[in-house]
């Protein structure tokens, strides 16, 4: 007859009354509760034992006695997250009774719990004999890893923690829940119950970097996003832990004003609130501002934890500030015939250095027609570096007057224009100096013939004094001549031989003989110039003609064949050289043994008519060129007589005799004529 059911009235401190009977007056009677958060007192009342943020939506009271063992079912009936007191308890009996029934609710802890451990954390609740099963408990937090964070109470089914946990580091258990017979064997279940871990706000905002950079343009209007503020929370993103709100803390410097940025509360958007006008780079006291910007959670109330990071923020510039030069007129000195840097020109720009909007172009306006003046940048200081590139002449003129202006590398703001201090004025004066003779013309070329007598004029030569405002006059000298064939007079300045010219000197390049001069003006000091002569020579036929190869090879006993072709050479021109004519000697009966036909206009063949033994023979051999008047050159070519076999020619390594050129001819000449010929060799060789 055990009946446990919950009243009608429902009592207006959240707690609810039941009735229980167990027929024997409820002696020794327990009751267990699902939710540790609630309690049983002595009247029966359900009570809740501390504010509860949170709870299940369904509760289970057991009552438990030897004669009776019932259970009722308690609906909450409120929204998560409200307090205690306002929630409401929908109080319903169970529609049914079963022998066994495994009742597994969900349990809810809250992470960070103090102990001491283990702690009740929850009631599982069998409505079968406890004395014939026990209650068995498996998953992530069990037997499984972590292990043994929670146990169960085999013989109530009490769920307890060991330790505190961690909802950052898991958020919820899923396990699993079964009654067994002491042997083991399987009662009730398994059943999937779920342990969730309530939030704590024990996570301090944290930003995503330790300091944040951002730039806006100076003049921006108000409201310009100047950069975006992100931190994160690690606690339950669906609860006021998680919940930031963003805040500047402090502004560094804080004039003209401690407010000039504002930060959006909940996205975190710095924007600028400062006027136009006034974010004037130029005039700001700095150009770079530093925010202190805090991050709190819970919504931004007080008891919410905090994160604070570093914005910095660059005021840029924009090109509002037209260059001006320091000084209207400027004044330069240079000698004429000078080059390089005459003047530097300064300006001031208020906008920030080392950017296309500080940095200076200059350019000539006008005063410089022929182009003899640049103006470049110095990168270091943007002064204006003019310069001569063309040397000017004192005598042209001796002064200049240049404008000049200046620009930046980056336009100007549409309102803003160069001024009248964006141009300058330069006054060049052109200082004299004693400058040194002009030769005209530079170089002087002339044409002579080589071999000309010595003392032979060869050129006049003109030095001019480019300081025509003073009557000074000029000396000559030599100063280079290679070949020592030529003098000057230093006065007239006029140029003879002093040697014979020759055509074919190594000192000669491409006919061409090349000497320079310096004209000495009497200036004080006294100023140099140089000039060039240079001689173009006409060929003499001074060299007479000779013959190449000088060697030729032939083997023995082979007759009526070529033994070389020779040709002529000469270091004269044409028409002083080829053509050639090449002939035998004049010694006798050379045409007997030899034979030269002329190839063409400077070659001719040496035949051998009759064999001859081995050795060496010099074959005379006379050379005409075709100059006027013709010069003939009496030459030899060595002919070496071999013994030829096997491809291989044995050949005398003594020297010729000209004597025996004329042994294999004796062989065939009586004595008489050998008597003659003997002393027609006898009478050359004295006359030699």
């Amino acid at each position: 007859c055990a009946k446990c059911f919950p009243n009608k009235q429902q009592h207006p401190h959240m707690q609810t009354s039941f009735e229980f009977d167990d027929c024997a007056g409820n002696e020794d009677v327990t009751f267990g509760v699902s939710d540790p958060g609630f309690h049983v007192d002595g009247d029966l009342n359900l009570v809740p034992l501390r504010d509860l943020p949170h709870s299940e939506p369904v509760l289970f009271i057991r009552g438990l006695s030897a004669r009776a063992d019932d259970l009722a079912q308690v609906d909450i009936i409120g929204t998560r997250g409200r307090s205690a007191e306002t929630l409401g308890v929908s109080r319903t009996g169970l529609p049914y009774r079963s022998k066994r029934s495994l009742l597994v609710p969900n349990i809810s802890i809250s992470e960070n719990e103090r102990g001491p451990f283990p702690k009740f954390i929850g009631q599982l609740i069998s409505t079968g004999e406890p004395r014939e099963q026990i209650f068995r408990m498996t998953g992530p937090g069990a037997d499984q890893d972590p292990k043994g964070l929670f146990t169960i109470d085999m013989n109530s089914g009490a769920v307890s923690v060991s330790r505190s946990v961690d909802r950052e580091a898991t958020d919820s258990y899923q396990l699993e829940v079964s009654t067994t017979d002491y042997s083991g064997n399987l009662i009730e279940g398994p059943q999937v119950f779920r342990i969730n871990v309530i939030d704590q706000n024990d996570n301090r905002p944290i930003f995503k970097e330790p300091q944040y950079t951002g730039e806006v343009l100076e003049g921006s209007p108000t409201g310009t996003t100047v950069m975006t503020m992100t931190a994160f929370d690690a606690d339950d993103p669906n609860t006021d832990n998680a919940v930031l709100r963003y805040n500047i803390v402090k502004q560094s410097p804080d004039k003209p004003s401690p407010n000039m940025f504002y930060i959006d509360a909940e996205r975190g958007d710095i924007v600028t609130v400062i006027a136009p006008t006034l974010l004037d780079r130029e005039t700001l006291p700095t150009t770079t501002y530093e925010l202190e910007i805090m991050a709190k959670d819970m919504a931004g109330s007080e008891v919410g934890l905090t994160g604070t990071t570093t914005a910095t923020i660059t005021i840029t510039d924009k090109n509002d500030h037209a260059p001006e030069f320091t000084h209207p007129l400027f004044e330069a000195h240079v000698y004429e015939g000078s080059t390089g840097v005459v003047v530097n020109l300064t300006v001031d720009d208020r906008d920030d250095p080392a950017t296309a909007a500080w940095r200076a172009m200059y350019s000539i306006i006008s005063g410089d027609p022929t182009q003899s003046f640049e103006i470049q940048t110095n990168p270091d200081n943007n002064e204006g570096m003019l310069s001569v590139v063309k040397p000017l002449n004192y005598e042209a003129s001796e002064f200049l007057s240049l404008l000049i202006k200046v620009e930046n590398e980056d336009p100007l703001v549409p309102d803003v224009g160069y001024g009248p201090s964006s141009t300058a004025t330069v006054h060049v004066r052109v200082e004299d100096i004693n400058e040194g003779p002009v030769f005209f013309p530079d170089p002087l070329i002339v044409t002579r013939m080589e071999n000309i007598p010595v003392g032979s004029f060869v050129a006049s030569l003109n030095a001019t004094d480019p300081d025509i405002l003073e009557k000074q006059s000029i000396r000559y000298a030599v100063l280079q001549d290679p070949a020592g064939w030529l003098s000057v007079n230093p006065v007239r300045g006029t140029v003879n031989t002093s040697a014979s010219l020759d055509r074919e000197s190594p000192y000669v390049y491409d006919n061409k003989y090349t000497a320079v001069f310096i004209a000495t003006d009497n200036g004080t000091p006294p100023a140099t110039g140089t000039g060039t002569l240079i001689i173009h020579l006409e060929d003499y036929n001074d060299n007479a003609p000779y013959v190449l190869p000088s060697v030729a090879r032939v083997c023995e006993d082979t007759y009526d064949v070529t033994v070389a072709v020779v040709g002529g050479w000469d270091k004269d021109l044409p028409p002083n050289a080829a053509p050639f004519k090449i002939e035998l000697g004049t010694q006798p009966d050379l045409d007997k043994t030899w034979n030269v036909t002329r190839v063409n206009s400077t070659h001719s063949q040496i035949r051998l008519l009759r064999s001859l033994k081995k050795d060496n023979y010099q074959l005379p051999l006379l050379i005409t060129d075709s100059g006027v008047p013709p010069l003939s050159n009496n030459t030899e070519v060595k002919v070496q007589v071999c013994i030829c076999n096997k491809n291989r020619m044995h050949c005398s390594s003594a020297h010729s005799h000209r004597a025996r050129f004329l042994v294999p001819l004796l062989r065939a000449l009586s004595y008489l004529q050998l008597l003659q010929l003997v002393i027609h060799r006898t009478q050359s060789i004295k006359l030699k």
